[in-house]
């Protein structure tokens, strides 16, 4: 009996200690677990120890209440037919209040996110081209996740948010892409350095201006204190009893100005220069017979302007003609006449210039009677080809 007794016992015990460990579960914290009792829904198990009935209640798998992700790629086409792969990643989790229904409604809410991603992301780039694919993937991604809560809601599930994370041609498209960005920064680039440039030579320029406009300014002081100087010699000139003209000091000063400028300089251009200061006494005369000349002329012509107006209107056109045609020869005679006048006076002025300041008019070689190529007198600059030579 006894040891009858301690088996039943035993037996006993076992039933208890199996029906105890049967009896309870845990749930790990953000997890639920539904328990069933023959099948039928009974409640939900919260984190924790947990009890149930054995042989009689059954447990589901947990159920997670954390966020997770799900990353989709999806293949699809824009408007401008550029095949493209999206890739779209959706966050979502279970509410604690939605347990029953996001278990029991819904069989794979995996695949029919992806489903509804797949028919968003498809139907929106289809209107969209290449380049406006680009720049709405924000407006897509709002797009993918207004109509995932609202159709994932019914089965228990909340968005929490939805990105689209890139937007990716096909090589060569993606190739093409890159050759025309890089045209187009080379272009900025090229258009950069031409306005780099343009603001160069512009300040460039202002400060020719500048520098010139300070020249001119210079070159005005300077001759303003040579003639100044000019003025003070000939008045000196005067004093001390030497008579002549301020024009022939002012050739006189121009001449020795130049020939030291031409010295000083050994790359300066040929130039032909009388080669003795004496040949300035026939420089002068030309320039002063030349304005002579024309003071002459302008009396003759206007007389010749006068006769047309006096005789226009007068007669026949021949007698008209006629009358012109005097007119012209008789101005032209007077002109010639006081040209003629003209040039006796600077022959005359020339004459009393040499023998109140001693000038010789340069002669040519041959009335010379001197070897071709000797020099009138002084040295000669290598730069300065002479009229004798």
């Amino acid at each position: 009996m006894p040891i009858a007794l301690m088996s039943v016992l035993a037996v006993i015990s076992l039933i208890i200690l199996s029906t105890i460990f049967k009896s309870s579960f845990k749930v790990r914290t953000q997890e639920h677990v539904i328990v069933e009792r023959f099948g039928k829904f009974l409640r939900v198990a919260k984190p924790g120890l947990n009890f149930k009935v054995p042989w009689i209640d059954t447990t589901t798998p947990p159920i997670s209440l954390r966020v997770q992700q799900l990353e989709v790629n999806i293949e699809t086409k824009t408007k401008d037919n550029v095949f493209v792969t999206v890739p779209v990643a959706v966050q979502y989790f279970v509410p604690e209040a939605n347990v029953q229904d996001a278990y029991y409604r819904l069989m794979d809410p995996q695949g029919q996110i992806r489903s509804y991603v797949f028919d968003v992301v498809r139907s929106a780039l289809s209107q969209l081209e290449l380049d406006q694919a680009f720049e709405s993937k924000d407006d897509i991604a709002q797009s993918v996740e207004r109509t995932l809560s609202a159709q994932m809601r019914i089965y228990g599930f909340e968005i929490v948010n939805t990105l689209v994370t890139d937007i990716s041609p096909d090589a060569r498209v993606r190739d093409s892409m890159n050759s025309i960005n890089a045209a187009q920064r080379d272009r900025e680039a090229a258009q950069a350095l031409a306005e780099a440039d343009k603001i160069k030579r512009v300040t460039q320029a202002e400060a020719e201006a500048e520098a010139k406009r300070l020249q001119g300014v210079g070159i005005a002081a300077q001759r303003r204190a040579i003639a100044e100087g000019i003025a003070a010699q000939y008045e000196m000139l005067r004093e001390a009893g030497i008579e002549g003209t301020a024009e022939q000091l002012l050739l006189m000063t121009q001449y020795f100005d130049t020939m030291q400028d031409v010295a000083r300089n050994s790359n300066t251009n040929v130039l032909y220069l009388p080669s003795n200061p004496g040949a300035m006494g026939g420089m002068f005369d030309e320039i002063r017979t030349s304005l002579l000349q024309t003071q002459g002329a302008k009396p003759a012509f206007d007389e010749f302007n006068s006769e047309n107006e006096r005789v226009d209107g007068e007669g026949s056109q021949d007698e008209q003609d006629r009358a012109r045609a005097r007119a012209r020869r008789e101005a032209e005679k007077r002109a010639q006449e006081k040209a003629q006048a003209a040039q006796q006076a600077a022959r005359q002025t020339q004459q009393q210039a040499q023998q109140q300041y001693g000038w010789t008019p340069p002669q040519l070689p041959g009335h010379l009677g001197r070897p071709q190529g000797q020099p009138y007198g002084g040295a000669q600059h290598p730069n300065i080809q002479h009229p004798e030579q």
